[in-house]
């Protein structure tokens, strides 16, 4: 439990299950104890009553959150969902860059401005042009920053306040990026970015055969925050909807 990231908290809590259970299946017990910790319900975007629907993604650099926020449109426009994406990453000079290309392959409209442009204003403009042009979901890229620093995470309250000016009651998801090998430092980027903004979910990036992601476990019992994606991949087609089940089931496998 410990190499996986779990932590030593939730790590000896497990292992007392355990020994609670030893006459049991142990690899069974580890895996519903891991399972019972991450199966957090999460309501289906598809289900949602609001359109659009707003989602706010936040995460420190080099999180994988322009690419998640990609994937995603990819898999909704396959669906046959409209959705607007926002560039209100305007402080890094490739950001509204990479999430364009990513809007020509997906189908998606994008609403972007001039580097260094104010990201509130481009949150607005992106937000009354969902609603405007009926769209499911308009989902807002922020720029990657680190969870110490005070100034940008002011920038982020900003731009939840514009949202909500723009559609009374958005955003409604903040989504928060990890990179899934980021291991015990998630827990201070889940901390400080739901005292700042209110997180409503996860979404774990860049799990491969190399990152365990194991951090997820604790971090979901303690904040109860349902992981809603993983990323598995570099294709538009690597990104699933979190099983808890599979996920408890790979863990223990390794």
């Amino acid at each position: 439990m410990i190499a996986a990231d779990v932590g030593p908290g939730p790590a000896s809590q497990i292992v007392a299950a355990i020994r609670k259970n030893a006459d049991g299946d142990l690899t069974e017990i580890l895996r519903m104890e891991i399972f019972n910790r991450v199966n957090i319900p999460r309501p289906s975007l598809e289900n949602s009553q609001t359109r659009p629907h707003v989602i706010m993604f936040v995460g420190v650099n080099g999180s994988g959150k322009t690419t998640s926020i990609g994937k995603l449109s990819y898999n909704l426009t396959a669906k046959g969902k409209r959705v607007v994406l926002a560039a209100a990453d305007t402080f890094r000079a490739a950001a509204a860059e990479q999430l364009t290309l990513w809007a020509e392959k997906s189908g998606a409209q994008i609403i972007k401005a001039q580097e260094g442009a104010d990201p509130g204003a481009v949150t607005f403009d992106a937000i009354k042009a969902g609603m405007a042009r009926q769209a499911d979901f308009v989902m807002i890229d922020t720029a990657g920053r680190l969870q110490t620093r005070v100034n940008l995470m002011e920038e982020l309250k900003k731009i939840k306040r514009v949202a909500d000016k723009a559609m009374p009651g958005a955003p409604h998801d903040i989504w928060l990026v990890l990179d899934a090998s980021s291991g015990q430092n998630s827990f201070s980027q889940v901390e400080l970015f739901n005292q700042a903004v209110g997180l409503t979910g996860l979404v774990l990036a860049k799990l491969d055969g190399t990152s365990k992601g194991g951090a997820v476990v604790a971090i979901s019992d303690k904040y109860k925050l349902p992981v809603q994606f993983v990323g598995l991949g570099e294709q538009p087609e690597d990104l699933e909807k979190f099983d808890p089940a599979q996920f408890a089931q790979a863990l223990v496998s390794q």
